[in-house]
């Protein structure tokens, strides 16, 4: 009989009504303001000494630390070295977002590839924002369309110039929660918009042992898996091929996760979906 994914069922985080809403209560507002002239991908010498500092600073220390505080295991480099050709001008990479280093374990994944991420504007306004930004977060403003604009279109240059770009496609972070909630439009959009292959990644999670669970109250083990480059169907037309890929993504996705299908509680696409309750 198959064993089912490891579901931690922790009730200690307040997971909200919607699957795309955040419950994270961020302490700082510095002021930022993301408007047509903030540098959503700042390539000043200043900012790039900053950002190999923090590359220095993550594989001397920040990388070790969070594979031994989250016990993480990457599962499927290989695909990385497999499709090498494929990916050498630049990806959407997704996965599923389950604590607040899962994006670093991300990184260490696909290093020496550093993506940029799409971040929580309140995020980067707020006590993270520094670390954030310096591993490759773009904030998405949400309240001013001319900086929605720009923003896109540094996104849209940096994918042109073969850069990566990861999305968190859930549209938030629910820590150490198991099934794969509904994907939003993101990964579909750009990986259509520039013709990017899309690479799921998904993270699952193993029961600590006594060490972990009685000392360090940790919840579960974190395990993050990469799987096979998508690629997006070219007979479809623009808003099928969308929907195609982030159907898929969220398939690809589930399946890494370790759920069957028909097992994973949730459609692959948000239409304002509401939690489901294990009661």
């Amino acid at each position: 009989m198959r064993v089912p994914p490891f579901d931690p069922k922790t009730t200690k985080y307040p997971y909200t009504d919607y699957t795309d809403q955040h419950y994270l209560v961020v302490k700082k507002n510095n002021g930022l303001v993301f408007d047509k002239n903030y540098p959503y991908i700042d390539r000043s010498k200043g900012f790039r000494f900053r950002q190999w500092l923090m590359k220095m600073g993550l594989l001397l220390l920040g990388y070790p630390l969070m594979r031994l505080r989250l016990g993480l295991q990457v599962k499927g480099r290989n695909v990385l070295r497999e499709h090498a050709d494929e990916l050498q001008n630049g990806a959407v990479s997704c996965a599923n977002h389950v604590h607040m280093w899962d994006y670093m374990a991300c990184m260490y994944a696909l290093r020496p590839t550093r993506p940029y991420l799409l971040a929580w504007a309140p995020n980067v306004r707020g006590e993270n924002g520094t670390i954030i930004r310096l591993n490759g977060g773009i904030p998405i403003p949400d309240d001013n369309m001319r900086g929605l604009a720009t923003c896109m279109k540094a996104i849209g240059s940096m994918l042109d110039d073969g850069g990566w770009l990861h999305i968190y496609a859930e549209g938030s972070m629910w820590e150490y929660y198991a099934p794969i909630r509904p994907f939003k439009s993101g990964v579909g959009y750009f990986a259509c918009r520039y013709e990017k292959p899309v690479l799921p990644m998904a993270f699952s999670f193993r029961r600590p042992n006594w060490v972990r669970r009685t000392i360090f109250r940790q919840i579960a083990c974190l395990t993050l898996t990469i799987g096979e480059p998508l690629h997006i169907d070219s007979a479809l037309s623009g808003p099928e091929q969308q929907e195609d890929i982030t159907r898929r993504a969220h398939e690809a996705v589930c399946r890494l996760a370790g759920w069957e299908e028909g097992e994973n509680p949730y459609p692959p696409i948000f239409h304002n979906n509401k939690r489901i309750s294990d009661g």
